[in-house]
């Protein structure tokens, strides 16, 4: 399949990558890359998806690979998943030998392997340069379930279904598939409603999830998990510190032990971030060590610094995103691009295995099976945010009483624009278009 072809089908599907920020996938195929690694390492513990949609819809994952690496004209592919996932590994194996240059590589089970950049260096060898992408070393990185949208697009089906894992404090840990703009307060009620008065809910995995509104909060096209926890958690409460509080903390307690950057993902592939030495510049205003505040650009905001290995229990990424905030509003971009790097000697020392990442959390309990049903729920109205993908909002083009069915159009963006577009995910009436549009089911 030629480049443009594939290129347009997966944009008219308006597919986003399915997890993070949700890049325009479109864009992320127009190109020539040497390797597609298929993202299935579930970086964060407590997700499922990927190595569920792996172990069940493989045949088509690796169809849409060999589309991919046609069009990207990629020498090979690696399937990257954990030694633990066994029954995907399994379904891979036997379906591998039908594709050509398709290869299996096991991951240690450490955090973050799922990170790109970490995923890259360790299976081939390559480091990004600081501030890069992948294709930047002749490398595609593409999640699990992205793949699955990507062959869905082949067959002319949009993106209007996600995959989502409920774990936590429900009755009934589950994975599900809903009709995007489905509010979170109906997903968590398919997994038998919360078990605790009170709670907050994580958007995303422990580590880098976001804190979300029960009453508000709606599935999108990047959510993959939601985390339910008392609302004294240590997950839940440090996530509602005030960022300027969390920021006078680390200037107050820092006590430069630097096991923030000795425990840094990034540090440790040779990238130049130093968190101890950017908590030092802003604790005493050490203008002259530029770098130890600029580096605060190559923050990929993983969680290892505060949330394992910071011994005060300090936040160098809140500082950090603070630092990218204020450096944003100003118009001030990255300036480190160094290349040619070198991974630290004692990297291999100092990953972090899941099982200790997991007790250190305290999120134990809640690790257990949360199987993927093929259950299809009646969803009766559904709010879909205009912006769901890195990029531009889509324009809608429908208007409030029209009804649609779903997998419909009903907000564009140019092909020329970076964004993604939006389908009706279940059919009725237009109910209102603000910035999102809201469906009113028929049944």
């Amino acid at each position: 399949m030629s480049n443009n072809k594939l290129q347009q089908m997966v944009f008219e599907a308006g597919v986003v990558g399915a997890g993070g920020a949700g890049f325009p996938t479109h864009v992320k195929i127009n190109t020539n890359a040497d390797i597609i690694i298929v993202n299935g390492a579930e970086c964060e513990p407590l997700t499922k998806v990927d190595q569920q949609l792996m172990a069940t819809k493989t045949q088509e994952i690796l169809e849409a690979l060999r589309a991919v690496m046609l069009s990207c004209n990629a020498s090979e592919a690696y399937i990257a998943l954990k030694p633990k996932y066994k029954e995907a590994i399994l379904a891979v194996e036997q379906l591998l030998q039908q594709y050509d240059n398709m290869k299996l590589s096991i991951l240690r089970d450490v955090y973050p392997a799922g990170d790109e950049q970490i995923l890259v260096y360790d299976i081939t060898g390559k480091i990004v340069p600081e501030g890069g992408i992948p294709l930047m070393v002749g490398v595609i990185v593409i999640n699990v379930e992205t793949l699955f949208n990507i062959y869905n697009a082949m067959h002319s089906l949009p993106v209007t279904d996600k995959f989502v894992t409920i774990a936590g404090e429900v009755h009934n840990p589950i994975t599900v598939n809903v009709p995007i703009g489905t509010p979170v307060a109906d997903v968590i009620a398919l997994a038998g409603g919360p078990t605790v008065a009170s709670f907050g809910i994580i958007n995303g995995g422990p580590m880098m999830g976001k804190l979300v509104q029960y009453s508000q909060a709606v599935v999108t096209k990047t959510t993959k998990s939601l985390i339910i926890l008392p609302l004294q958690h240590r997950l839940i409460s440090e996530r509602q510190e005030r960022a300027s509080l969390a920021v006078k903390r680390g200037k107050a307690s820092c006590c430069q032990c630097q096991e923030c950057t000795d425990m840094c993902p990034r540090h440790l592939i040779g990238h130049s971030i130093e968190p101890h030495k950017t908590i030092r510049a802003v604790s005493y205003g050490t203008a002259d060590d530029v770098n130890a505040i600029t580096t605060a650009f190559l923050c990929s905001e993983c969680g290892v610094c505060d949330l394992y290995a910071c011994p005060l229990g300090l936040s160098p990424r809140r500082i950090n995103i603070e630092i990218k905030k204020e450096f944003i509003k100003k118009g001030f971009k990255n300036p480190h691009h160094n290349a040619n790097l070198t991974a630290n000697p004692y990297r291999d020392g100092r990953l972090i295995p899941i099982d200790r990442l997991i007790m250190r959390l305290g999120i134990k309990q809640y690790d257990k099976a949360m199987p993927l049903t093929a259950k299809e729920y009646n969803i009766n109205r559904v709010a879909i945010p205009l912006r769901q993908s890195a990029g531009d909002a889509a324009i809608p083009i429908i208007k409030v009483g029209e009804f649609v069915e779903k997998g419909q159009l009903i907000a564009s963006v140019p092909i020329d624009k970076l964004g993604a577009n939006l389908h009706a995910s279940i059919s009725g009436m237009i109910e209102s278009v603000g910035q999102e549009i809201v469906i009113k089911g028929t049944k």
